[in-house]
């Protein structure tokens, strides 16, 4: 029924496209979709490479079913144990009774909580191996990339890495599945916001893991999310770009965010960005936080180097969204940006105290003096606000 897809002799895909959820866990926006990827592979005992979210249990069966027929499975490999990676797992025991299920200790204690399941279960340490016949897979202790049960499992025979969620990314697989197939730029800023707002917390993990993969020769990315990576220079942009993302790097540019409720605190913001685009900046994103979404402003705030925050004092604290944006970027331990702020209020100025809390918190960089406004926009503010504009761009241009 379906045409086998083949990653590597004897590796297929077998994994799903979902472009009706309109929020990845129920947080973040899927505009162009989300694949769960599942890998099976046939060898004289087959393995299959995590499961997929149970809405597409069916789908799933006749996918396997078509590289397999009635063959039997051996193994299932968990990498990770999120829903939307183990939703099957149930079903698959079903209709395979004799499956053994490979994972590592936290893996089987979640395989309990979850699904209640204590039987056919092979507990794994790091680099331990099962040999399948031409095939073996190694195995890969991650741990918090993004959960603590994480791993990848090694072919070295094919030098195939199946990563989990790691150098995952969201958009459906819209026809290709390798990345020679595609349009692979299209995915990359997209594997900037599923990092940022999936991974983004767990930098150090992350290092960690790249260390451990550093010594091995990796030819074919299988994540569970977008596309298979088999192109060498977008395998080395994968991993530099998570390399880059876990050191909390970024380019030359400038975010700002800022909430404003009758426009006076955008004004601040408007005349920032312009004098920060007159001195040399050229990647300036602004959000409004009351319509750009998180997910988005999290993104770019991983993106680029400087930031710049504005609040309109609300209820004597910072506006609601802004103090949900700063939050998102404590629990996300965010590092080495140069910080600016900026805040209004019409009686009792308390924005700027929080933002400087903040700020210190996360031992940011602070460019200069914030800028404050009382009622409305006036001459002298409206220098203060210009000299931070450019302040910014030139102790940004300072470190291109």
């Amino acid at each position: 029924m379906y045409k086998t897809i083949q990653i590597k002799e004897g590796i297929y895909y077998v994994g799903v496209n979902d472009r009706t959820k309109h929020l990845f866990e129920n947080l973040w926006p899927l505009p162009k979709g989300i694949s769960y990827n599942s890998y099976l592979i046939d060898d004289e005992k087959v393995a299959l490479i995590d499961t997929v979210d149970v809405c597409y249990s069916e789908v799933y069966f006749r996918k396997i079913r078509s590289v397999l027929g009635d063959k039997p499975i051996d193994y299932l490999v968990v990498n990770h144990m999120e829903p939307d990676h183990s939703g099957s797992i149930e079903w698959l025991v079903n209709r395979y009774p004799d499956i053994t299920i490979i994972g590592n200790n936290r893996t089987m204690d979640m395989l309990k909580g979850f699904y209640g399941i204590t039987k056919n279960i092979l507990s794994i340490k790091d680099a331990e191996e099962v040999k399948l016949g031409k095939n073996t897979l190694r195995f890969y202790l991650t741990p918090m990339i993004h959960w603590p049960e994480t791993m990848m499992t090694y072919v070295p025979e094919s030098k195939t890495l199946f990563s989990g969620d790691a150098f995952g990314t969201y958009g459906s697989l819209d026809g290709g599945v390798v990345d020679s197939q595609l349009d692979p730029e299209g995915y990359f800023d997209e594997m900037i916001r599923y990092y940022s707002n999936i991974v983004g917390k767990y930098g150090s993990p992350v290092q960690t893991a790249l260390g451990k993969l550093s010594g091995i020769d990796i030819e074919v990315f299988c994540s569970t999310h977008g596309p298979v990576w088999t192109e060498k220079e977008n395998i080395e942009k994968v991993i530099d770009l998570y390399d880059k993302l876990s050191k909390y790097e970024a380019d030359k540019g400038l975010v700002i965010a800022y909430g404003s409720m009758y426009g006076n605190t955008e004004q601040l913001a408007e005349i920032i960005a312009a004098s920060a685009a007159e001195n040399g900046i050229r990647n300036i994103v602004m959000h409004h936080v009351s319509k750009s979404h998180p997910s988005d402003i999290l993104r770019d705030i991983f993106k680029y180097r400087g930031l710049i925050i504005g609040s309109p004092t609300y209820n004597n604290q910072l506006y609601p969204a802004i103090e949900s944006l700063i939050s998102a970027l404590r629990n996300r331990n965010i590092k080495n940006r140069l910080f600016g702020y900026f805040g209004g209020f019409s009686w009792a100025d308390a924005s700027l105290k929080h933002l400087k809390e903040f700020a210190e918190e996360m031992h940011f960089d602070v460019v200069c003096d914030p800028v404050s406004m009382k009622h409305s926009l006036q001459a002298d503010v409206a220098e203060s606000a210009w000299r931070m504009g450019q302040i910014m761009a030139e102790k940004l241009n300072r470190q291109d």
